[in-house]
């Protein structure tokens, strides 16, 4: 309760009238005036009721105190048991603080920095985001449920912004272990078929157990190889890339018992493979108007080298010269298809028949051979493939998947993509094939096939294959069944897509990754995961998506083209995703390789020690050693916490209230201010009277 006034009239005036009536007060007592003493009396009740005095009782309210409660939910927090952990500490923790109405928990879960491509976990931001509209004199503490891995912890010097505790609860365990991989140094390109080498290290966070790693290497999918590696230690490995455009390297190390998870085994590493010399050997029979057509596309080719012959005598000009004399120079055959021929990156036998054994039987297996061990090679077929000495009839015949009927087409068409042609990767979206009839210039002959092997993605007339492709042991192989891709050159009916289409086919025979019929690739653009699915099949379904984490997630892919499926999202993980669908499967790391995250799982209560010490604060472990989970009590204190308990988390009361209202009793209000006034003035005359 208050005293106060509340003035009937402002203060100025009742402090001229106060000063007149102390004058004359003080002039009638100098005189003797009879009955001055009265007057004066009587003049300061008047000036007191003019003044109003009230007496003030304010009607208050306990304002509640704020006790924020941090949620670890990051990365190093989703393994199956820190989050049992933490589940069961919150819910313990919830039930202490339902016993104290007068504090006010504010739960916030800290998923991680989700818009950072480096992610970390950063628990004072959302503390002090979480208590921006509050006053520091309500903050009673803060308590922490986390792994202990937090990146953002004041410096000594920096200020919390309130003065109470902080307790730590940290789930985990004392001692724990953990190894994980990385791929420490690794080329972003490379030239195919040449060494390259990457550097990896394997890292044992807690106590190691000592020994030597396993360590398991994938290239593309397939294993390749398996390392000793020493924990701590770099760890060389060379290997040749197999192919051009992205080859990934995936580094497995072998899980071990009791380690605190297996989501950091793995480690990718993706290399774009560069042809920087594409050798390429053309066998072409007599001139014809379509070889120069061949001759040109690989010679414009500054990455071409090209080795070209032409047998030049057709065998009708027979004039007893030896076969051995016939050529310009002496050409080494020998050296080309049986000591170089695994040299080559991609054979050509362009409208190519085997007149009077210019080549031996035997350099035709050594080609088949050269197939069947992962070579390449192109079959651009005339009217010779029907012929008695089409190179059908020789051991070649072994790795071609179509054997020719010795008919030839003789009609006008317009070549056209089949409907795996539409979808194949090498076919699909050619410039002009999206029109009927097709945007582009007409053949005239075709051979005939029987019913081939493989994928026929172009038909000519009639629907009779026009291109098929096939896989023969390790290599690959195709035929243009027609020797007219050159009018498409020439601009006959205004030409067609010769070029695109000869170096999408030669990209394929040499097993580029993007031309693959079946496969799944995954990218990362920042923290959006785009999945590609192709296929020359039906739908493929959904892809299922594994976080680094463990949890799994379908993926529904959506067909943007004939044969093609894609899928985005942006994703609330960082670390390396393994993507699913069908027999298919592909690896991609999301975020940056180096994230404070993934740097250490194991739980420390060591990294939120200071600052809980210099609050006056708690930090213990949640679980005992044998699994049971218990949470220190809480204990209310009034005023500033001084000394820290190692038992009991210490929360400082707030002493702030909240006005509700105000009651106030006026002193000289209703009868009692009138009785004094009146015996006031009454008692004036009174001594007047006598």
């Amino acid at each position: 309760m208050t005293f106060d006034f509340s003035p009937f009239l402002p203060w100025p005036i009742l402090a001229a009238l106060a000063v007149v009536s102390a004058l004359i007060a003080a002039f009638a007592i100098w005189r003797g005036i009879r009955g001055a003493w009265i007057r004066t009396l009587a003049a300061l009740a008047l000036l007191t009721a003019l003044a109003n005095p009230v007496l003030l009782q304010e009607d208050r309210d306990q304002l509640s105190t704020i006790v924020p409660v941090i949620v670890d939910r990051s990365q190093s927090q989703q393994t199956p048991e820190r989050t049992k952990m933490t589940d069961d500490a919150l819910a313990a923790l919830k039930g202490q603080l339902a016993r104290f109405p007068q504090i006010e928990p504010r739960f916030v879960d800290v998923e991680g920095d989700v818009n950072s491509d480096v992610p970390s976990t950063r628990l004072f931001d959302a503390l002090a985001a979480n208590i921006a509209d509050v006053p520091a004199a309500r903050i009673g503490g803060a308590i922490m449920l986390t792994d202990g891995e937090v990146h953002d912890v004041p410096a000594a010097n920096q200020a919390l912004g309130f003065d109470a505790p902080i307790h730590g609860l940290v789930t985990g365990k004392p001692k724990e272990f953990d190894r994980r991989i990385e791929v420490i140094k690794g080329p972003r390109f490379g030239i195919v078929n040449e060494e390259q080498q990457v550097v990896l290290r394997v890292f044992d966070d807690g106590p190691s157990p000592g020994g030597t790693a396993d360590v398991t290497v994938k290239l593309n999918g397939d294993e390749i190889a398996t390392l000793q590696a020493t924990p701590g230690q770099d760890t060389p490995f060379s290997f040749k890339v197999p192919a051009g455009g992205s080859n990934v390297l995936e580094f497995s190390v072998a899980a071990l018992p009791g380690e605190v998870t297996t989501a950091n085994n793995r480690a990718v590493h993706v290399i774009d493979g560069i042809r920087q010399n594409l050798r390429v050997l053309l066998v072409s029979g007599e001139p014809h108007a379509g070889e120069r057509a061949w001759r040109n596309l690989l010679k414009s080719d500054a990455s071409v080298d090209l080795v070209h012959f032409t047998i030049l005598r057709p065998p009708e000009k027979q004039d007893g010269t030896p076969i051995n004399e016939l050529s310009l120079i002496a050409f080494p055959t020998r050296e080309l298809f049986i000591d170089k021929i695994k040299d080559f990156d991609l054979i050509i036998f362009d409208r190519y028949q085997d007149r009077a054994n210019v080549l031996p039987m035997l350099y035709y297996d050594n080609i088949a051979q050269y197939v069947e061990n992962g070579g390449a090679l192109l079959i651009a077929a005339g009217p010779e493939h029907a012929s008695p000495e089409s190179i059908a009839m020789t051991p070649l015949a072994s790795v071609l998947p179509a054997e020719p009927t010795g008919r030839m087409i003789e009609k006008a068409f317009y070549p056209r993509l089949s409907e795996e042609g539409r979808k194949h990767p090498v076919t699909r979206g050619l410039d002009g094939s999206g029109e009927d009839p097709p945007h582009w210039g007409r053949w005239f002959r075709s051979v005939d096939v029987e019913r081939p092997q493989g994928e026929t993605i172009m038909v000519g007339a009639d629907n009779h294959p026009l291109l098929v492709l096939n896989r023969a042991g390790q290599g690959r192989v195709a035929m243009l069944l027609s020797d007219q891709g050159w009018l498409w050159a020439r601009g006959f009916e205004g030409g067609g897509p010769n070029v695109s289409l000869y170096r999408r086919i030669a990209h394929w025979l040499m097993k580029e990754p993007a031309l693959e019929e079946e496969a799944l690739t995954a990218r990362a653009s920042g923290r959006t995961l785009e999945v590609t699915r192709q296929t020359i099949g039906d739908n493929p379904g959904n892809a299922t998506v594994r976080y680094p984490s463990g949890k799994t997630e379908t993926l529904p892919l959506t067909q943007t083209e004939p044969g093609l499926y894609k899928a985005e999202k942006r994703m609330n993980e960082v670390g390396l995703f393994e993507i699913r669908n069908g027999k298919l499967s592909t690896l991609v790391h999301i975020g940056a390789v180096d994230a404070p995250e993934f740097k250490a799982m194991i739980s420390t209560t060591d990294v939120l020690k200071p600052v809980v010490d210099r609050s006056k604060g708690l930090v213990t472990r949640v679980a005992s050693e044998k699994g049971a989970i218990s949470v220190p009590p809480i204990l209310p204190v009034r005023g500033q916490v001084r000394v820290s308990d190692n038992e009991r988390m210490m929360i400082r009361m707030t002493n702030e209230t909240v006005l509700k209202g105000i009651n106030t009793l006026p002193l000289f209000a209703g009868f009692a201010g009138v009785g004094i006034l009146l015996l006031a003035f009454g008692a004036m005359w009174w001594r007047e009277g006598r």
